[in-house]
């Protein structure tokens, strides 16, 4: 890396945090850096779907700043401090042991079955037993059901969700509930990103209300 683009983002970050460097950048932590990274990571969302390559070179970045950012944060632990090549020394290991129909000469036949063995991997990796670990809780409502909707189904756990949408019944917190997970799940059983599919109707609703104001 040398010489490259990225160890020189590593000598700005180091001096920007350094003594002498920016008071702003010198008094952030893992914990007040976290809104910015899922900001970035949505804004980056969006160029995607825009397409707009220049905005998605911008957004990338931002994002690949937070990385190096919470990596130079983390240098500076008394207790279990690393650095941004242990982050690249872990991810490039990782990257090699769940891919060995790349690395070690396993054979597979098509995505699913890579996706299969990255799953059994994984679970061996950190010894899961349940469908439940390792998934956070705490991320929006909508992907975190389809998340757990694939994490039974790849456990073999049966769920029953409900079997259909009573629109016309008088809606509170429960129902309103149910009839998004009975969404989710049929969204789920066709194949269909419930997140990505919603995203789309925002984006067309969102052109509605542009074309509205404008009239």
């Amino acid at each position: 890396m040398e010489g490259s683009q990225l160890s020189r983002l590593v000598k700005v970050m180091d001096q920007l945090r350094s003594p002498g460097g920016c008071p702003w950048d010198g008094e952030q932590t893992h914990e007040s850096l976290l809104k910015y990274l899922l900001e970035e990571s949505y804004e980056f969302v969006d160029a995607v779907h825009s397409g707009h390559r220049v905005d998605m070179r911008e957004e990338l970045g931002d994002v690949l700043l937070q990385v190096y950012f919470h990596a130079r944060i983390a240098q500076e632990d008394p207790v279990d401090p690393f650095s941004i090549e242990d982050v690249a020394e872990s991810i490039a290991d990782k990257l090699i042991r769940r891919h060995p129909h790349v690395f070690a000469g396993e054979k597979v036949e098509n995505a699913e079955e890579v996706v299969h063995n990255w799953e059994a991997i994984k679970r061996a990796e950190k010894g899961r037993t349940s469908a439940l670990d390792g998934i956070a809780m705490g991320q929006p409502a909508l992907p975190l059901i389809e998340k757990l909707l694939y994490r039974a189904e790849k456990y073999g756990v049966p769920v029953v969700t409900p079997p259909h949408v009573e629109l016309d019944a008088s809606a509170d917190e429960f129902s309103v509930g149910q009839a998004l997970l009975t969404i989710i799940a049929w969204a789920h059983s066709n194949g269909i990103d419930a997140e990505a599919a919603l995203r789309k109707e925002a984006s067309r609703l969102s052109q509605q209300i542009s074309t509205i104001e404008a009239r």
